[in-house]
Formats: C-alpha cells, structure tokens, sequence
C-alpha cells in the first residue's frame, strides 16, 4: 500500500517543478520543505529559456502578473568601464524564441511556485524535514521529521525526487557529489538602493563586471527599488587579502572597481551582507532505481551566467516528465532514468565549458573584444540566453570561439583587454563603506 505515487524533497524552483508536472499529470504527489516560505535565496535572474518551463507548468501569467523587473539581456563590461558589450536575448527570435525573461525577489518568486504546485493538488507540507530514506525493491520508504509537532513519520511511496538543494540528501547518502576545486569561489553580497540603471528595457538588464583579479562583480535589479549587488573573488585571490568581515571585503571590492565605484557612489546598503563559498559541484549520477535529482540537488555552477534556476526549472519539470513515464511503465529502474541522467549531465558540461573559460586571462580577452564576430557572438549570446543544446551552426560558431581562447593563450590573435584578469593585487585601502539602512 503506498501514501503517495511520488515524494519530493525541497519546495524551490526545482521541487515544485517537478511536483507540478506530476500533478499535472495526475499523480499524487507530497512535497517536504524544512523551510517555512516565504524565505530568503539568492539567485535573482533567470535566462529565457525558462519560458518553456512557465509554459509546461502553467504559470507563465502568474509570473508576469508578479510585476518582477523584465530582463531582455545582459550587460558585460570591463573593471575600469572602457569596454561594455550587450548580449540582447532578442537578436534572433529563431534561436531564442522568447527572448524577455525577468529578474526575481526569490522570497516571492519560490512562493508562487510553491503555492502553484499546491493549486495543482500537490500535498505541500511546510517545516517538515526528511530525515533518511529506504528504498528497496518494491518501494522507497521516507522518514520525516516535524519539529513544530514534536515528532516523526513514515510515508510509502514508488519513487522520489530529491530536490534538497546543497544539502544535497541523496547525493550524500550515496556518495555522488563531484567538487570543482578549479572553481572554489567565494560571493559576498547584498542588496541596495539608488543603483542607477539603463534607461528604457535595458533597465532590468543584469550587469556583469569584470575585475583584474580574474573576479567579479554582478547587479541585478529585482524590484523598482532594490538591486542586488555582488562580488564574487577566486579563493586564491581572497586567501591573499587580509582578514576583515564580510561588510569590509565588499567595500574594498567595490572601491577597488571603479565601474562599480561609480555605480554604487550614492548608493545606500538596505540588507545584511551575505556570504556563499564554494559552491560549484556536479554528480556522478543523476538518477537510479527509484530516485531522480533535480536542480542544486545534482548540480551548481559558479553564478556568472545565472544558470542556477534555470537549471533547477528545466532539470524539475524534465525529473516530473521521466517518472510520470516511469509510472505509466511500473518500470523505477536507473536504466529507465538513462535519458534524464545523460540530459543532466550535457547541460551541466556545456554550461562548464564556458563558465570555467571565464576564469582565464585568455578566454577574457577574446570576450571582451570591442567588436567580435556576429557569427561567434550570436552564437555565445544564445548560449547565455540558457539555450545550451544549439543547432549545428551554433556548435561550429561555439567550437571556433573556444579553439580560440585556447590558442589565445600562446598567440595573441586578439589584443589584450584592460582590467579583465592579471595578477590579483592585495593591498587594501582605507575605505568608506555605502551608507547602509
């Protein structure tokens, strides 16, 4: 006898995806949340390729209604300002077929997905925390604890998501997680008042900021009035500065970029500063019998592409889609799951390729050009835009650009960018923080 069809563990965007789409298709689904939502998360803007997921899960119209600032872009510029490129998802409709996206309060973006999962006849069950699984031939048995009651529980299901985010449950249990120690970083950030922004639609436009230390900087606007503001550093590059708190790194950070300097001068700090640190990881596997991961569950990569939800999103309603068809077959086995692993792991990989790039001398140079190949370029742009499987055009545009980087570093085919990536300095001034709230 069983509970449910399907257990899901974590209520962000991946666990409510996920648990949507089985709903939607008519399976009894329960999700567990530790967390009592509305909470606080970082990972603010999202890439168009996310549309196709509000379309899968019917809540394309909810999310617009939410009035979140709208994002038709990405704007990449150099440490001293001297250089800005601008990544416009609308340069080909056909690649990108809807190209504005949005730049979201995760406390009420999570909310809404959480409530629509609910809507769908999703069993929502906040502050509840799952402590183990057993899973065996016929069943996956789920131990949940609930601290507000004082007690705990077992329910029987046919399979399970994990959704847990870093905590990572099955990834642990199982001993999946891969680190990428070549991506150990550390972000420190908050949110602030009086950014100014690009006139016009450009306005919700995410900014990407490069320093010299081969870190950098990101400012997303997320309501009229707030914009989040982040730095992140290589570890090496931090271990190097002094230690001072978390509020003083991102001051000097800040002072220490003058693109940004300019930016925040009038700016005023209205939330704690926050920390998050190595925090890329992939998994050896992404499915077996009788389980899927989903979103941070899996995977994370570096933020400076903003992969994080989209990823999480797409990987949900694709985690929903592979164990609706497994219950259509009575088949929970991992060769069942073989499609949903292998998609896994080709989009973490295509997005590493670039991300990882990103973090070099060379791969900066050759991005940061003033005027780069429209054939490469458009090709690059659909790839942030969170279109990660191109057609071949893209993928011979794509293997061009990265041939290039790679010769970049013995040759110089393109002239070096100022303020993108040398040796990191670790001299630290005196500096006036912006006035905080």
């Amino acid at each position: 006898m069983f509970d449910y069809d399907v257990a899901v563990v974590g209520g962000g965007p991946a666990g409510s995806s996920a648990a949507t789409i089985l709903a939607r298709a008519g399976r009894q689904v329960v999700l567990f949340e530790r967390d009592r939502f509305p909470r606080f998360h970082i990972g603010e803007s999202l890439l168009a390729s996310v549309n196709e997921a509000f379309d899968a899960l019917g809540v394309a119209e909810k999310v617009r209604a939410m009035g979140f600032p709208e994002k038709w872009g990405a704007t990449f510029a150099t440490g001293d300002g001297a250089v800005e490129l601008y990544a416009a998802f609308a340069l080909d409709t056909a690649g990108v077929p809807q190209p504005q996206t949005w730049q979201v309060e995760r406390s009420r973006f999570d909310d809404l997905l959480l409530d629509h999962a609910a809507e769908q006849g999703v069993d929502v069950m906040q502050g509840h925390r799952v402590l183990d699984t057993l899973f065996d031939a016929d069943s996956v048995t789920v131990e949940i604890g609930e601290p507000d009651a004082g007690r705990r529980r077992v329910v029987r299901v046919k399979a399970l998501v994990d959704a847990s985010g870093r905590a990572g449950l099955l990834a642990r249990k199982f001993s999946l997680r891969v680190e990428e120690p070549g991506l150990a970083n550390i972000g420190i950030f908050s949110h602030y008042a009086n950014v100014p922004r690009p006139p016009g639609r450009r306005a919700g436009d995410i900014r990407v900021i490069a320093r010299d230390d081969l870190g950098w900087f990101w400012l997303i606007p997320i309501s009229d009035t707030l914009t989040s503001v982040g730095v992140v550093l290589p570890r090496a590059v931090f271990d190097r500065w002094p230690r001072m708190s978390h509020e003083a790194v991102l001051t000097h950070a800040i002072a220490d970029t003058p693109a940004v300097a300019a930016l925040l001068k009038d700016a005023r700090r209205e939330w704690p500063v926050r920390v998050e640190k190595d925090f890329s990881y992939a998994a050896r596997r992404y499915a077996g019998d009788r389980w899927v991961l989903a979103g941070d569950a899996g995977s994370f990569l570096d933020p400076v592409f903003s992969t994080g939800v989209a990823i999480a999103l797409e990987s949900g309603v694709e985690a929903g889609r592979a164990l609706d068809a497994a219950l259509a077959a009575n088949d929970f086995s991992s060769l069942r799951f073989h499609e949903f692993n292998g998609r896994q792991r080709a989009r973490y990989r295509a997005f590493r390729r670039f991300v990882t790039g990103f973090y070099t001398r060379n791969f900066r140079d050759l991005f940061f050009q003033p005027d780069p190949p429209a054939h490469m370029f458009s090709a690059v742009v659909r790839l942030l835009a969170g279109y990660w499987s191109p057609g071949w055009r893209d993928r011979v545009a794509l293997e061009l650009f990265y041939a290039t980087v790679k010769l970049q570093r013995y040759v110089a085919l393109a002239s070096p960018v100022p303020g993108v990536g040398s040796a990191p300095r670790v001299e630290v001034a005196s500096v006036s923080a912006p006035a905080s709230s």
